[in-house]
């Protein structure tokens, strides 16, 4: 037996069933993880945005009572503040589309009554000329407020894009409270809050996004199943050319018993091999 599987030994065998194995590998390790992965941070956000949305406001202390306070499971819940803005410390991002019209957001620290200092998310403002010249942008009231807005995460920065100053603007490209803190000397909590319509300071309000899954489930059941069929295709064509080959020796044995000789014939070309699986060219 382990005669006839002695083909496997060879180069190419070991090549196939090494790339093979190695995405079998990838499949399971690597790509339906990143896929599940997405597929559960989806859910987990749909599931907040869900409740958010029947949550009644809570002051925002009751979540950020202190300024290095984080609240990661609290995504888009609404929350009431009471203080003032600090105006001169606001900053602009840049690269915004709102309704298919570049933008910019607006974000001003915001310090809380007997609570740490947040940062608000005001709202857009459309640019001109696509988005090479800024705006008037209204500056938030000096005296305090009470805002009404849903709490968010932090966002990561974006590689290869600091922080600038132009035209007495401060600007970055991503809501990252810890590069404008940064930016602006200011200490800021994790979140940040972003307005709803109708505040003291309110700009254009940003939309909640949609409740959409993806497609990352199933994207993820597919690399499970393509890391499952790719061993067994292997096996597949293996048994297939284990079977050509005992068909060949058997065919061998019958030509040989036609002679009458006793003695086995020649071993076939590797044409004639060809021929007889794929057939012969008229």
């Amino acid at each position: 037996m382990m005669r006839r599987l002695a083909f496997l030994l060879r180069p190419s065998w070991l090549a196939l069933a090494a790339v093979v194995l190695g995405f079998a590998y990838l499949c399971f390790t690597v790509l339906a993880p990143w896929q599940l992965g997405k597929n559960t941070t989806t859910s987990r956000a749909n599931s907040q945005l869900e409740h958010a949305l029947t949550a009644e406001p809570v002051p925002v202390t009751t979540l950020l009572p202190h300024q290095d306070s984080s609240a990661p499971d609290d995504q888009w819940r609404p929350v009431t503040a009471t203080g003032h803005y600090l105006a001169t410390a606001q900053v602009l991002v840049r690269l915004r589309v709102i309704d298919g019209v570049p933008a910019v957001e607006v974000l001003t620290p915001f310090a809380v009554d007997d609570g740490p200092t947040v940062l608000v998310n005001r709202g857009y403002v459309r640019t001109d000329d696509g988005g090479a010249r800024l705006p008037e942008i209204p500056p938030p009231p000096d005296a305090q407020v009470t805002i009404t807005a849903r709490l968010r995460d932090s966002q990561g920065t974006v590689a290869g894009k600091n922080p600038f100053t132009e035209n007495g603007f401060r600007q970055v490209y991503s809501i990252s409270t810890e590069q404008v803190a940064q930016v602006t000397g200011v200490p800021l909590t994790g979140p940040y809050l972003q307005l709803v319509d109708d505040q003291p300071g309110g700009l254009g309000v940003i939309a909640l996004p949609r409740r959409d899954n993806g497609p990352f489930l199933s994207y993820g059941i597919q690399w499970i199943a393509f890391g499952i069929l790719a061993p067994i295709g292997l096996g597949y064509f293996a048994f297939s050319e284990l079977r050509a080959r005992r068909a060949e020796r058997a065919e061998a044995q019958d030509h040989a018993g036609e002679d009458g000789s006793g003695e086995p014939a020649p071993p076939k070309t590797v044409e004639q091999k060809l021929a007889d699986r794929y057939g012969r060219r008229r």
